[in-house]
């Protein structure tokens, strides 16, 4: 299966392109600063990187996105870079949550095969205002299963999820080096540095289209999670005077 695949949900910007060649799986891939400098430089490397590949945007069976959730801006350029490209190809568009992303991108880190025993992970990614984007997952039979949606929560609700995860679970996402007080007594894996990507989306694909997953171009929607993105000055005098008499 040929994948395009992006993820602008942090600010990390990573574009990856997915092909068989000779009867192998072959990715090309790139991973810069994202941010606000993605709008302006995803187009480009998405061009360049199907040149490697020696593919044009028509020959992809699908153009893969990190839907979010995550900062507002990287998800709506992601969705509607994805749309305009899938439009003028005439190709299907491949809605991710960037948090299942994670999950796949914590998995393949650790080496845990497919064919291996069934592993959980908590996904958190930092959602800035003291919250934290969190879901959870099982990998089980080659396939995954959600176990917990994509959700707006506190760090004090994430350390008591991730004091549930069965023995043997990774905890990944950026939300462990802002707020580490999530790991609280953890003693299992524990994977900080590790994010969502579009090698990961790549990978995805194949078992997300096949499901069903993949929609027309104006189909495509970001997937929020909060519906504001910063707070009125009463709230934040109201939560700096809660977490003082805490």
């Amino acid at each position: 299966m040929r994948v395009l695949a992006f993820d602008t949900s942090t600010e990390i910007l990573s574009v990856a392109v997915c092909a068989p060649v000779h009867g192998e799986r072959r990715t090309w891939a790139h991973s810069g600063s994202g941010g606000a400098q993605a709008s302006h430089t995803l187009i480009a490397t998405v061009q360049d990187l199907l040149r490697q590949a020696g593919l044009q945007l028509k020959d992809v069976d699908a153009i893969g996105f990190g839907a979010g959730p995550g900062a507002f801006t990287g998800l709506r350029t992601a969705c509607a870079v994805a749309q305009g490209l899938a439009l003028g190809a005439g190709v299907r568009v491949l809605p991710v949550p960037s948090l299942l992303a994670l999950a796949e991108e914590a998995r393949f880190h650790q080496h845990c095969a497919a064919g291996g025993p069934a592993l959980t992970v908590l996904t958190l990614l930092d959602a800035r205002m003291g919250e934290v984007y969190a879901a959870a997952y099982v990998f089980e039979n080659g396939y995954w299963q959600t176990l917990r949606e994509p959700c707006l929560t506190s760090p004090h609700q994430a350390t008591a999820w991730l004091a549930a995860l069965p023995a043997g679970g990774l905890v990944a996402g950026n939300a462990l080096s802002a707020y580490p007080e999530i790991l609280g007594g953890w003693a299992g894996a524990a994977l900080p540095a590790v994010g969502p990507t579009a090698q990961a989306i790549a990978r995805l694909a194949p078992s997300l289209v096949a499901s069903g997953l993949a929609v027309d171009a104006a189909d495509a929607l970001p997937l929020y999670v909060r519906d504001k993105v910063a707070l009125t000055t009463l709230e934040r005098e109201a939560a700096a005077r809660a977490k003082h008499h805490a």
